[in-house]
């Protein structure tokens, strides 16, 4: 009998939860209250100081690491070959036709 009774009991609460119905517990959310940043229209939002702060910081950051690496390891944007002398490039591999040529 307990078997059947429990298994009621978990059917009854089954239903009541699918029926939008709490048990009788009242449940609290704690989402911390509204909205931290309210929306405005076309309108820039409001940073704090330290937003701003922790901005300028990351990307001084990401300035040094670019120019560091720049300056130190210019192959890596330059590449690992010499440049060609255009200079030395004949008519035909610049795609020129011969003069005598219509």
């Amino acid at each position: 009998m307990s078997l059947m009774r429990a298994l009621g009991a978990a059917l009854w609460s089954g239903s009541r939860l699918l029926q939008g119905r709490s048990s009788g517990r009242l449940l609290v959310r704690r989402a911390g209250g509204g909205v931290h940043i309210e929306p405005r229209y076309r309108q820039y939002p409001q940073l704090t100081k330290n937003q701003v702060m922790q901005a300028e910081l990351l990307s001084s950051f990401m300035w040094f690491w670019i120019l560091w690496h720049l300056w130190h390891d210019p192959a890596a944007v330059f590449g690992h070959f010499p440049y060609p002398d255009p200079s030395k490039w004949t008519d035909e591999e610049l795609g020129i036709p011969p003069i005598d040529e219509e």
